[in-house]
C-alpha cells in the first residue's frame, strides 16, 4: 500500500467522500465480512458473465498487490461471486480487498482469511463458470463510476471511489479537513456547540 492510499485508508470513506467534493459515492448496503476492516488501493475491475465467477478465477492471475478487486457483473443479483477459495487466492496474490456487487459465502471462513471484503449479499447460491467477460473496464457499483485504477476506500462506514487523477488532490483537502475536526472536536469536548461554531443558530433563524 502506498504512502497515499495508506493515508486515504485511515482517513475513512466518509471523509474522503466528503472532502472530495462529495463525489465518488457508492450507495449501497453493504455486508462488511471482516469487522473492522479498512482499506484503500487502485481498482482492478472486472465484469464478470451473469450469475457467472469466470472472470473471477480469471483476475487472480492479474490482480496486482495493494489492488482492490471488484466484480460486478451485468445485472446485481444474489449470486456468490466469491467464497473462501477464491479470496484464499486474492490474498495470497497481495489484494488489498475486494469489493464485490454481488453474494459471497463461506462467510466465517472469510472473516477468519482476514481479507478486507465488502459485499452487496450473502447467499449460498453459486456462480456458473461459462461466460467471458472483462478484466480493466470501467464499472458501475451503486451508481458511482469505477475505472481500473480509481482508487477505492473501504470501511465501516461504505464507500468512496477518488478518481485517478484527483487522488493527491483529494488527499490534500481530506487532511485538511481531518485537521479542521479534531480541532472543533477538542472545542466540543470543552462544552462547545456545533450549533454556534458553525453558525447553524442564523440558519436556522433564516429558515423560519
Amino acid at each position: 500500500m502506498s504512502s497515499a492510499h495508506r493515508q486515504l485508508s485511515e482517513l475513512g470513506s466518509a471523509t474522503v467522500y466528503e472532502a472530495g467534493g462529495r463525489r465518488g459515492y457508492v450507495d449501497l448496503d453493504l455486508v462488511q465480512v471482516v469487522p473492522g476492516s479498512r482499506a484503500a488501493g487502485p481498482a482492478r475491475t472486472v465484469r464478470c458473465g451473469q450469475d457467472d465467477n469466470l472472470m473471477a478465477h480469471a483476475v487472480m492471475a492479474e490482480v496486482q498487490p495493494g489492488e482492490v478487486i471488484v466484480l460486478t457483473m451485468p445485472e446485481p443479483r444474489p449470486v456468490a461471486l466469491v467464497g473462501e477459495l477464491l479470496a484464499t487466492q486474492a490474498k495470497a496474490q497481495g489484494a488489498a480487498a475486494m469489493l464485490i456487487d454481488a453474494s459471497v459465502r463461506d462467510v466465517e471462513e472469510l472473516a477468519g482469511l482476514g481479507l478486507p471484503i465488502w459485499a452487496r449479499w450473502v447467499r449460498v447460491r453459486g456462480a456458473n463458470k461459462e461466460l467471458a467477460g472483462t478484466i480493466g473496464e470501467a464499472v458501475v457499483v451503486g451508481g458511482a463510476t469505477i475505472r481500473q485504477g480509481d482508487v477505492v476506500v473501504l470501511d465501516a462506514d461504505g464507500v468512496a471511489v477518488v478518481e485517478q487523477e484527483r487522488v493527491e488532490e483529494v488527499l490534500g483537502a481530506s487532511l485538511d479537513r481531518a485537521e479542521r475536526e479534531r480541532r472543533k472536536r477538542t472545542k466540543l469536548k470543552a462544552g462547545e456547540l456545533s450549533f454556534e461554531l458553525d453558525g447553524l443558530r442564523e440558519r436556522l433563524q433564516a429558515a423560519r
